[in-house]
């Protein structure tokens, strides 16, 4: 018998998302945790908007990796995924 329910999301707890490039000066860190109870990627985002102002403008572009793949909105971030977020790269 298989199960037809969506994926679940990370149980409640903490949730380690590494920063870099501008984010990571932006927070002060090369790493931030996050109050997580579960949710997408859309979800972390605004959660971490409401726990680092800051990072709000960078935020909005840049990429959220999870486990090493870039990940869309909607993508729900599992128990004990690794997350990233990573600015956009300028240069020539």
């Amino acid at each position: 018998m298989h199960d037809t329910s969506p994926p679940r999301a990370a149980a409640a707890g903490t949730l380690r998302v590494a920063l870099f490039a501008g984010l990571a000066a932006a927070a002060g860190a090369r790493a931030v945790e996050v109050a997580w109870e579960g949710g997408t990627v859309a979800g972390l985002r605004r959660r971490l908007v409401v726990d680092h102002p800051a990072l709000a403008e960078l935020l909005a572009r840049s990429a959220v990796a999870i486990d090493d793949a870039y990940a869309p909105e909607d993508a729900v971030i599992p128990a004990g995924g690794r997350v990233a977020i990573i600015p956009p790269v300028s240069g020539g």
